[in-house]
């Protein structure tokens, strides 16, 4: 049941091959492990997907590919599931991770008001950036490990179950 589920919702593979922003792996994207799905390529690619969402780049899924391809997990999941920090879900992501970090370090949070400038980003990197860093990256940490275990139970179970109903299938006839 999870691989059929996964199958589904997985993107082609040929059109992420196909990818300008991947371009930069060549051959690197034809190894063939990159495209199975089993339990362990499933709950890899949970980990590091989960992992690079919670990470404050602009190019979060070009990280994802970059983390798939050498731990030979399943590269189009990792890369989806990196939009679990989504344009509508970033901001009270990335609140959470800032709250985390001030809570971690022991700072009072700072209240903020946003301005479009360079003085503005250099003097928030400064004041917010520590706090809301070791969120992100606690978070990040804390997420990849659910997500890798959650994956492989529910692999797991799925599987167990699919034993037991061929078993019981076989008793009855």
């Amino acid at each position: 049941m999870p691989r059929k589920f996964f199958q589904r919702i997985m993107p082609n593979h040929e059109a992420i091959k196909s990818s300008r922003s991947l371009k930069i792996f060549g051959k690197l994207l034809h190894d063939a492990n990159l495209w199975h799905l089993n339990r362990r390529s499933a709950s890899g690619a949970f980990a590091i997907g989960l992992f690079c969402a919670f990470i404050p780049v602009p190019f979060q899924m070009v990280l994802a590919a970059a983390l798939a391809i050498p731990f030979r997990v399943n590269l189009p999941l990792s890369v989806a599931l990196v939009w679990v920090s989504n344009p509508i879900t970033m901001p009270p992501l990335f609140y959470f991770c800032y709250v985390v970090g001030t809570w971690i370090i022991g700072a009072p949070s700072q209240p903020f008001h946003f301005e479009l400038s360079w003085q503005w980003l250099a003097d928030s990197i400064t004041t917010l950036g520590p706090a809301f860093l070791l969120g992100c990256l606690v978070l990040g940490t804390l997420a990849s490990f659910i997500g890798y275990f959650v994956i492989r139970l529910l692999w797991r179970q799925s599987v167990v179950s699919a034993w037991q109903a061929r078993a019981h299938r076989f008793k009855k006839k």
